[in-house]
């Protein structure tokens, strides 16, 4: 008997080897917002299927999130100032903290050791230790008369910098936090009336701000903070009437394909041309209704855009050879979010109203996945991880 004991302690191990889940890497999954429900869906690409759920995340009526440096981990900004970090392969919340009252999204540091936070009340960006969730910097979004603002369009950018725009006080600030406990600013001001989004572009270089109170683009070249900032597409309105702006235009889904970046026109049913060349308006492409998500698939041949109120159960696919809209089809009620697999085989959209995320053939336009999930809105893949000012 006394020899059958390390024996049976060996089995025991062999056999709760066999019950762990198997190994997996993290480059084929992604999460899916369940934006009225405060949790978040864990998929995989590859077989198109949830892997598990996640819930506690709080108010996510307006959720965007970052991957860590392994993409193992995604970190979700809520709306209610939560700021979550989740563990895609153990599928749970590891922390959690409230940092804010209203925050509108955030950014990972090029070395992914830093989380920034975009805040709306009281404003301003906070950053965290990526790890552990650490407080290590907390910068006031305060003009010169002591006026605070909202700041939105916050990216990364090379050096462990972050970037960010002041909604009322028309600012782009620029934070280098290679010495995150000691940031070191620089401020531009009178870059145009209220900035409401921006981008970066893929290379790192440009940060655009879009303006909510002026047709034009406010845009900064990281390469040469020097040269301070410039305006692009300045008055593209000019002489023309804007529409009732029902949902604003999220401007980290550009479209950048080469030479050209192709952005939602504020108020009108159009998708604007611009020439990375010169920064000049290239032509206008007229589409189904207020665009918000502009979406190039990765090789760049095709964008795909979704529509606010009351288009937004209508999605058109642009040639960009040709700039002609070669599909539109109604996928389902409330299609609030666009978002390619890592080679941009497949599109998935997220219909909120129809509570589902359909999967679709980029080539073939046909329908190829389903996925039950409630009221989804953002979809966001691993390879984001690896990008720039994503």
């Amino acid at each position: 008997m006394r020899g059958w004991v390390p024996f049976l302690a060996f089995l025991l191990l062999v056999l709760q080897g066999c019950a762990q889940a198997p190994l997996r890497g993290t480059g084929d999954l992604g999460v899916v917002i369940e934006r009225a429900a405060g949790s978040v869906e864990i998929v995989e690409t590859s077989g198109r299927t949830v892997l598990a759920r996640v819930t506690g995340l709080g108010d996510l009526s307006h959720a965007s999130l970052n991957f860590s440096r392994d993409a193992r981990y995604a970190y979700v900004f809520g709306r209610d100032g939560g700021l979550t970090q989740v563990d895609l392969l153990q599928q749970k919340l590891v922390r959690r903290t409230l940092q804010a009252g209203n925050s509108i999204g955030g950014a990972i540091s090029q070395d992914g050791r830093l989380l920034a936070v975009a805040n709306y009340a009281p404003g301003g960006v906070k950053v965290f230790d990526a790890a552990t969730l650490e407080l290590l910097a907390d910068i006031p979004a305060v003009d010169d008369a002591g006026k605070p603002s909202k700041v939105i369009g916050l990216v990364d950018a090379a050096g462990n910098r972050f970037v960010w725009s002041l909604f009322e006080a028309g600012e782009i600030w620029v934070g280098d936090f290679r010495d995150p406990r000691r940031p070191q600013l620089r401020k531009f001001r009178n870059v145009g009336k209220e900035p409401y989004d921006a981008m970066v572009t893929a290379d790192g270089r440009h940060y655009l701000a879009g303006l909510f109170g002026e047709d034009g683009l406010a845009m900064l070249d990281l390469w040469n903070l020097d040269a301070g900032v410039t305006r692009v597409l300045d008055g593209y309105g000019r002489g023309e009437e804007k529409l009732p702006v029902y949902k604003m235009p999220h401007l980290e889904g550009w479209a950048a394909t080469g030479t050209e970046l192709l952005v939602p026109a504020v108020g009108r049913h159009e998708v604007l041309v611009v020439d990375q060349g010169n920064w000049k308006e290239a032509g206008r492409i007229a589409v189904h209704g207020q665009p918000v998500f502009v979406v190039a698939r990765p090789d760049n041949r095709q964008v795909w855009v979704n529509f606010a109120f009351p288009h937004n159960d209508t999605v058109q696919v642009i040639d960009v050879p040709s700039r002609r809209v070669v599909h539109t089809f109604k996928p389902g009620r409330g299609v609030l979010h666009i978002e390619f697999t890592p080679r941009g085989e497949h599109a998935w959209l997220s219909a909120r109203d129809d509570n589902k995320v359909l999967v679709y053939d980029s080539e073939t336009f046909a329908l190829v996945g389903e996925l039950p999930a409630d009221s989804p809105s953002g979809i966001f893949f691993t390879h984001r991880a690896h990008r720039t000012g994503l």
